[in-house]
Formats: C-alpha cells, sequence, structure tokens
C-alpha cells in the first residue's frame, strides 16, 4: 500500500526486522507497512507521535515498515542520548536523504567536521557582508505595509515567503537574484520541490502520478542547473559582497558538494526564515504587551539611529520573542539519529542501528518542562534554565542549525523595522490552524492588518 522514505538511514539502511526490546508502543497495523497507515491517519508524523507519547509515556516504539524506530519525548530523557559532538546536522541530514543526495550522510568524521565548518562559516560570513541587503529588503517591506489603508487585510504568508526568498537567494547566490523574474523562477521551482519532500515521508504516490514525478524532476534539474551556473559565473574570481556560495567555493569541495550544500541552505532557509518570520509577526498581533515591550527594547537600543550589526546582539527581548515563537510554533517538531551502537534511555535498551526521533514538537510543549507550555511568553526564555534546554534541543547557541541562525538574523532585523513605525493588528474571527512537516506552517493563509505609529 504505502512505500516510504523518511529521513538519511532509510536511504542507506536495510535492516532486519527487530523485536522492539521492550520498550512501549505500537504493534504494527499492517505487516508491510508497520504503523504508516496510523501516521497518515494522524494526518502528520508529529501528530502521530504527539498520541503516541501520551499513550505510552516519554520513550516509545513503532514500525516504519518493518524497521524498528523509536521516539524520546522529555527533554531529561534526551540530555542521556544528545551527543554535542555530533559533526552531522538532522536537518541538513533530512533534505539530503529526500533529495537522494548521498555526500556527507556517511564517512570519515574529520572530513565531515570541516565541511559542517565551512557551512556554517558561509552563513555567518554571508549575514555580515549581505546586512544591508537584508536591511533594504526589510524597509522595502516596511514601505508596502505603511501605503496599506488600515482596513486591508495583509496575507502575511504569501508576504514572508516573499521577503525570505530575497532575502536567502541574494545572500547565498548573488545580486543576480535582485532581478524579481529571477526569484519568481526559484519560487516556482522551490515551491514545486518542497510541496513532495517537505513531509518528512513520502507515501509512494509521486511515482505514481507522471504528472506530479515529471513536475517535481524537472523543477529539481532545473534548480541545479541555476546552481551550477551561479558556482561556475563566480568561481575564481572577486566580487563586492561575499555570499554563500563563495566559502564554499574557497574550501576543498568538490562541485557536487557545493551544489548540494548550495541547494539544502537555499531550501531550508527560505522555508525556515519565511515561517519563523510569518509565526513571530502572527503571535505579536496576539499580544499588544509583547509587541509594547519589544518596540520599547527597539527604540531604547536603536533611538533616532540606524540598526547596525552590533546592535542586533544587544536586542534581548527581540531574541526572547523569537525563541518563544518556535517554541510555541514547534517550527522544526521533528529531529533524527542513527543508533551506531547499542545504547540506553532510561530503562530500555536502543539496539544498534536504530532510528531514533527527536519528538521536539512534544518536548516543546511538555508542562514539566515549560509552565504554561501552550502560552506564548518571551518571558520564560529570560531564564537561563530555558535557554538551556533549547539549545540542547538544537534551537539556540552552538548547537543551532545554520539555516535557523541566519532566520533568527533576518528575522530580527525585519521585527525591529516593524515595530518601530506600526501596530499590528490580528484579523478577528480568524481560525489559525497548523500544517505540520519538516517544517511547521500555516495550514491556510495567515491575514493581519497594520496601522502606523504615531
Amino acid at each position: 500500500m504505502l512505500d516510504f522514505a523518511i529521513f538519511a538511514v532509510t536511504f542507506l539502511l536495510i535492516l532486519a526486522s527487530r523485536q522492539a526490546s521492550g520498550i512501549p508502543g505500537m504493534t504494527p497495523t499492517d505487516e508491510k507497512d508497520g504503523n504508516l497507515p496510523d501516521i497518515v491517519t494522524s494526518g502528520s508524523l508529529h501528530e502521530f507521535l504527539v498520541n503516541l507519547h501520551e499513550k505510552y509515556g516519554p520513550v516509545v516504539s513503532f514500525w516504519f515498515g518493518r524497521r524498528l524506530v523509536v521516539s524520546v519525548g522529555s527533554i531529561d530523557l534526551l540530555k542521556q542520548h544528545i551527543n554535542p559532538n555530533r559533526t552531522s546536522d538532522p536537518f541538513e541530514m533530512m533534505l539530503k536523504s529526500l533529495l537522494r543526495y548521498q555526500s556527507g550522510l556517511s564517512g570519515d568524521a574529520g572530513e565531515s567536521h570541516l565541511r559542517k565548518k565551512l557551512y556554517e562559516n558561509g552563513v555567518t560570513k554571508s549575514l555580515q557582508s549581505n546586512f544591508a541587503v537584508i536591511q533594504k529588503l526589510s524597509e522595502e517591506l516596511l514601505a508596502k505595509w505603511l501605503s496599506f489603508p488600515e482596513s486591508q487585510h495583509v496575507p502575511l504568508c504569501q508576504h514572508m515567503l516573499g521577503f525570505a526568498m530575497k532575502s536567502v537567494t541574494q545572500t547565498a547566490m548573488g545580486s543576480s537574484f535582485e532581478d524579481d523574474q529571477e526569484v519568481i523562477r526559484f519560487r516556482r521551482n522551490h515551491d514545486a520541490i518542497w510541496a513532495e519532500i517537505g513531509k518528512g515521508f513520502l507515501d509512494g504516490s509521486l511515482d505514481k502520478s507522471m504528472t506530479r514525478k515529471k513536475l517535481y524532476e524537472d523543477a529539481l534539474m532545473e534548480m541545479e542547473s541555476v546552481l551550477k551556473k551561479i558556482t561556475k559565473e563566480r568561481r575564481g574570481r572577486s566580487f563586492n559582497r561575499h555570499v554563500f556560495i563563495d566559502s564554499l567555493l574557497q574550501g576543498n569541495l568538490s562541485d557536487k558538494q557545493i551544489l548540494e550544500d548550495t541547494m539544502i541552505f537555499s531550501l531550508a532557509g527560505c522555508v525556515i526564515t519565511a515561517n519563523l518570520c510569518t509565526w513571530a509577526v502572527y503571535f505579536l498581533t496576539t499580544s499588544e504587551e509583547v509587541q509594547q515591550n519589544l518596540y520599547k527594547e527597539v527604540d531604547r537600543v536603536l533611538g533616532k539611529g540606524p540598526l547596525t550589526h552590533e546592535k542586533i546582539e544587544q536586542l534581548r527581548y527581540c531574541r526572547q520573542v523569537l525563541c518563544e515563537t518556535v517554541r510555541t510554533a514547534k517550527l522544526t517538531p521533528i529531529a533524527a539519529r542513527l543508533q551506531e551502537l547499542e545504547g540506553r534511555i532510561d530503562q530500555h535498551i536502543i539496539p544498534k542501528e536504530t532510528l531514533v526521533l527527536y519528538a521536539l514538537g512534544v518536548v516543546l510543549q511538555d508542562s514539566s518542562a515549560w509552565a504554561s507550555p501552550y502560552k506564548f511568553d518571551p518571558d520564560r526564555f529570560s531564564d537561563e534554565s530555558a535557554m538551556k534546554n533549547f539549545s540542547l534541543l538544537g534551537f539556540s547557541g552552538s548547537q543551532e542549525c545554520p539555516e535557523l541562525r541566519f532566520a533568527y538574523m533576518v528575522a530580527t532585523v525585519l521585527l525591529s523595522m516593524l515595530v518601530r513605525k506600526l501596530y499590528l493588528h490580528p484579523v478577528k474571527g480568524q481560525v489559525m490552524e497548523t500544517k505540520y512537516e519538516l517544517v511547521t506552517s500555516p495550514k491556510e493563509e495567515a491575514w493581519i492588518t497594520v496601522s502606523k505609529r504615531s
């Protein structure tokens, strides 16, 4: 009935059927497909895990086909399993596996560490070099919103995705994406690719639809062709602005590795940045108090002066707003690791080569870890212990994924500009439903209204 593909290891390993080692959980619903029908019925892997952990506790097991999967759904137990010295990023691994990219998913640990550092440094340098670009794009969006009458409904998801696309493409690949037509082409291909891989697992239906399969393959081919062209144009040349792809070109990477890393950053950077900005603005509309506190901080730090890269670090409450946005929205609800050697979580033995899921969406709203977990409350991150937990989960500090670090910076610039000039208002009667994929997004368009600050 269902075929599947989830995360890196399912493309690299063919695992034998195993007993669940006494770990509580579901027995297979289908002999061939395991619990895949249950996941589909639940609506998403995240929603399936919420139900599973509620029923069976913080460590649970289930089956992808004939393969055992263990899910961990509490901070205390994640502390037992997470290795802070890992060189691989779980989000990058998920996307590479779904795109059928193999380089970097296995091999020498030293090489993986160097490649990770090159990738992270590329994000850092491109943010520094393109800070003015991000400011300009934020100012353009602000000017657009200032031109709207107060009664006009603003399509938040649409505007944030466009803003994120421009920010990522110009920062990653350079000035050719100042042309709106290039961004439109990129967006068309990006949307076609993400529509198929964004769920985090494939139900086999792509191979049964020649129309969908051709659309996906053509989009991937066209996007790869654009990236190859930019790589060729920028190799061995100097430009006024350093972009992400320049850092990769300066490293000892093959053309294939450069293509794959640029593709991953472009895809993940756009989706994470767009949805972080969307959810942050939406949550600000739901709390006048939080919005006013953010305005006061921006006014105190910036005064009448411009936003600079140095002053970003002083916007601590803004960072708390963004951390709470990630937590409340459950921005990336799933992470995954391969159990390379037999291990233990709590009293449970985890067999070698078991896929271990970190149910981050469950953990982020666990009442034992977060007071009033369903409340949007940035003040919770003034507590050092909350930030430590957040860092452990990979959402802050040295463990945060490079695409999220990029998104934090871009969102900080945008929010500081918006709240200086505008009040952000909710649309009365709007019911916000959530779509849980690799990155969480509103199920339908999110609408807001804006008015000018006097």
